[in-house]
């Protein structure tokens, strides 16, 4: 049994290169992945396949979620609609480090068009070996958590 997260994957047609990549970076690093879709790049709606990715996160089912599309911007506004879901925008390593740990974020979007494909996997990793900071954070998260 894998003693890494496992991870919740959803996208959008925008997203499906990257989701895929992703996929197979992750499953290669001994993480456990559950795929909500899509599966090409067939044109579709995102919240088909990303509410179902944030609700297993949500439910316990999965221990992390990274959702895709064009911008990641609504992937990540589905993601959020789910109580207990916590979603930041990422399009660099910065970004990814500091979602998590300001607002310990259990779902990252990202944008396929908002970043070239060489940073993908940094961007993960920033996020994934980020540590939840706490302290002076908290307090902004149960009220987050408390909505």
């Amino acid at each position: 049994m894998s003693s890494k997260p496992s991870i919740a994957l959803g996208s959008d047609h925008a997203g499906y290169h990257y989701k895929e990549l992703v996929k197979a970076y992750l499953t290669g690093e001994g993480h456990v992945v559950k795929d909500f879709g899509t599966y090409s790049d067939v044109r579709c709606d995102y919240p088909d396949f990303v509410r179902p990715a944030a609700e297993a996160v949500a439910k316990g089912e999965c221990d992390l979620g990274i959702v895709f599309g064009g911008s990641g911007n609504g992937e990540a506004m589905v993601a959020n609609k789910v109580h207990g879901i916590r979603c930041g925008v990422c399009w660099n390593e910065m970004s990814a480090r500091l979602t998590k740990e300001h607002n310990n974020a259990n779902i990252i979007a990202l944008g396929e068009r908002m970043f070239p494909k060489e940073h993908l996997y940094a961007i993960v990793d920033a996020w994934l070996n980020a540590t939840y900071e706490g302290g002076r954070h908290q307090p902004r998260l149960d009220k987050v958590d408390a909505m």
